[in-house]
């Protein structure tokens, strides 16, 4: 069901040498097209976090630190792309647009944000507090800030905590979800999740 937003990660980000994964966790998106950009660094400050992209071979190095003090460990325009995916409404408004100005230095060419439509409540959980919601990001407002918004993998109401699908039974929602990805990819004020790219710098590779 997110292939969806597998695909159009990989599209924006395919071609260019180098990219930055802020937060990157466990599981990132960036294992599903590891082929399409050279270097990859990850940086979070879960070390359970790191040591098992590390073990999968996510990345190509890491950074174990607060993402908070992101210009501290890269210098402005080190990376043609900049992704942070599932990771700014886990910090406070304050800091995450804090975040997104240092993403904005740090990136040559895009900053990509990956974040639920909104906010959407979550608890800690896998014994890491920084998995808590404190923020909510919706499209009108990451348009303000100069991003490109579309939607992503479904009508919201589907979708509760952890993007779990709240219809019973699951196949139904999945269903919904499909049906609705073309409706909410241009009405993403309508979508769960909402994929945001900025061009900081020039767009040609």
């Amino acid at each position: 069901m997110f292939e969806r937003y597998y695909t159009l990660l990989r599209r924006e980000v395919a071609g260019y040498g180098s990219l930055l994964d802020v937060g990157c966790g466990f599981h990132s998106p960036v294992r599903r097209f590891r082929d399409a950009v050279p270097v990859r660094v990850g940086i979070d400050g879960f070390r359970p976090a790191i040591e098992a992209s590390r073990a999968a071979g996510i990345h190509t190095d890491y950074v174990e630190a607060d993402v908070r003090s992101l210009r501290q460990h890269f210098p402005p325009r080190s990376f043609d792309v900049v992704l942070a995916s599932d990771l700014i409404e886990h910090l406070t408004k304050e800091d995450g647009l804090a975040l997104l100005a240092a993403m904005e230095q740090i990136a040559r060419h895009k900053v990509i944000v990956f974040t639920p439509n909104g906010f959407v409540p979550q608890t800690a959980y896998q014994s890491n507090e920084l998995q808590e919601h404190l923020s909510g990001w919706e499209p009108g407002e990451m348009r303000l800030l100069g991003y490109r918004v579309v939607g992503v993998n479904g009508w919201k109401p589907i979708f509760g905590e952890r993007a779990q699908i709240r219809w019973r039974p699951k196949w139904v929602g999945r269903l919904a979800a499909a049906l609705s990805r073309p409706i909410i990819y241009r009405r993403p004020e309508l979508a769960f999740q909402i994929l945001c790219v900025k061009t900081v710098g020039p767009a040609d590779l």
